[in-house]
């Protein structure tokens, strides 16, 4: 790690670089092709989003001149394929929000009300169950769309309470689906790991499960849009979970990242072998967005996993966070926090502390807490050593799960990671790479999550030989 000098003649250069690329890198989305076999050549190291995704979103892919809300917006709009949003309520709280003026307010408190709304009894006759169900699970995506600039908006101590009515409106679905997912509370440390367990039917027999993982910043709904009706209409069962520094854990316990994600995994493979309904040889792994480098932790230990599949593959994290902020840390945690709280927060733009409060929150609880009164942290050293924590370079090799590592054409965050990650693997493996032709580019395919689930299932079932 370059260390950054004290002399305050680099300090304005350091700071002209942070602004001017830090709030589109960070706001742009979680830190979220063609044939199995050798990828094609990519290059290693992190780069500006905008830069990887320029051109990748032509015409009415543009929903936000911001791609931070643009990327955002197309998850939304993408979920509508598996009923987790609905294509006019989007694009109608895009126009509203366009109409009002992009800002974080706006975009927290439009999609808030839409949450509200369809918690509410529809227009003409009452609502059935079929009604109240997906309409519950259309209003968890909007919470959580507005969940995620909530830090951003004039009332940012509503973040845990936004949560919770997204928490709310997906139990609701949840309890309202046939039959509805065995929820439980598995044992991790002190916390235990909130989960939620679908399967096709209640007939016991033994099944492929797979257990989705979600990334830095999404939620239960996010699962469901990449893998529990494709599990479902495959007839495996699949299990959604809260792990630190997600969901629950994050906003109500105060559990924030861990970087041996096998502590977290271990407890739910042993909870799924004690089901009669799940065939424990064939329990599969998957890892969306910064889980993709979670996951792969996880099977580098946990050696009942019997496929994983990094979306995408990621073995450093901190490399998704652009040069001008990881310079800032040095081995020294007072000359780091020195560089940052006199020479890059004095500058820094306020679109950009927020998003600085946003990314940093899964790895500090007092980050957290201080950006819910509207305030920026103070202790870089902290979070930043957490997440370089966090790289799992020097375990790859020692996965031994058959590993599928995908990849997307202007991948924002990871650049590069699939292919070093593919090249260090030493167990069966295979690549594929997402692309702009299929509709299915930038990180995670935010408008291809039909295709993504494809890719995904159809090699799972092939790897775990299911007929």
């Amino acid at each position: 790690m370059n260390r950054i000098s004290g002399d305050r003649h680099s300090g304005p250069t350091r700071r002209a670089l942070l602004t001017a690329g830090a709030g589109t890198v960070f706001a742009a989305g979680c830190a979220r092709g063609g044939a199995s076999g050798a990828p094609a050549a990519a290059t290693s190291g992190a780069a500006t989003p905008t830069a990887a995704a320029g051109g990748l979103t032509p015409g009415v892919m543009t929903l936000f001149k911001d791609p931070a809300y643009n990327f955002n917006g197309l998850l939304a709009l993408g979920a509508s394929g598996a009923g987790a949003a609905e294509v006019g309520e989007v694009l109608t709280a895009v126009n509203a929000i366009n109409g009002s003026g992009l800002t974080a307010q706006t975009y927290t408190k439009t999609f808030r009300t839409l949450g509200d709304q369809l918690l509410k009894a529809p227009p003409g006759a009452p609502a059935d169950g079929q009604s109240k169900r997906f309409r519950a699970l259309r209003a968890a995506q909007y919470y959580g769309q507005a969940l995620f600039f909530v830090l951003g908006s004039d009332d940012p101590g509503s973040e845990e309470q936004l949560y919770k009515a997204g928490r709310a409106a997906w139990d609701a679905f949840c309890d309202l689906c046939e039959p509805a997912p065995v929820k439980a509370n598995v044992p991790y440390g002190t916390t235990p790991l909130p989960v939620w367990f679908f399967r096709p039917d209640t007939s016991n027999t033994p099944r492929p499960t797979v257990i989705l993982t979600n990334g830095s910043d999404g939620q239960n709904v996010d699962m469901w849009t990449y893998g529990v009706p494709a599990a479902l209409d495959r007839g495996w069962n699949a299990l959604v979970y809260d792990g630190p520094g997600q969901g629950q854990l994050l906003f109500v316990d105060q559990v924030v990242f861990t970087p041996t994600w096998e502590k977290v995994v271990t407890p739910l493979v042993d909870w799924l072998s004690a089901r009669p309904d799940v065939d424990s040889g064939r329990i599969a792994l998957t890892g969306l967005s910064m889980a993709g480098d979670l996951a792969p932790r996880a099977a580098a230990f946990e050696t009942r996993i019997a496929a994983l599949v990094a979306m995408p593959g990621c073995v450093e994290p901190w490399l998704g966070f652009p040069p001008e902020i990881r310079q800032i840390l040095t081995p020294d945690k007072q000359e780091t926090n020195d560089i940052w709280n006199k020479e890059v927060v004095p500058e820094l733009p306020p679109d950009a502390a927020d998003v600085m409060k946003k990314r940093f929150e899964p790895f500090s609880v007092p980050a957290m807490l201080e950006a819910r009164q509207g305030k920026l942290f103070t202790d870089f050293y902290t979070p930043a050593t957490r997440i370089r924590a966090l790289s799992i370079t020097d375990v790859v090799g020692r996965i031994k799960a058959p590993t599928l590592v995908l990849d997307y054409e202007g991948e924002q965050f990871y650049p590069g990671q699939p292919r070093r990650m593919y090249d260090a693997l030493t167990s069966p493996k295979d690549y594929v790479r997402l692309t702009a032709a299929q509709g299915a580019q930038l990180h995670c395919s935010p408008m291809a999550p039909q295709l993504h689930c494809e890719v995904v299932f159809d090699w799972l079932r092939k790897t775990l030989g299911v007929r």
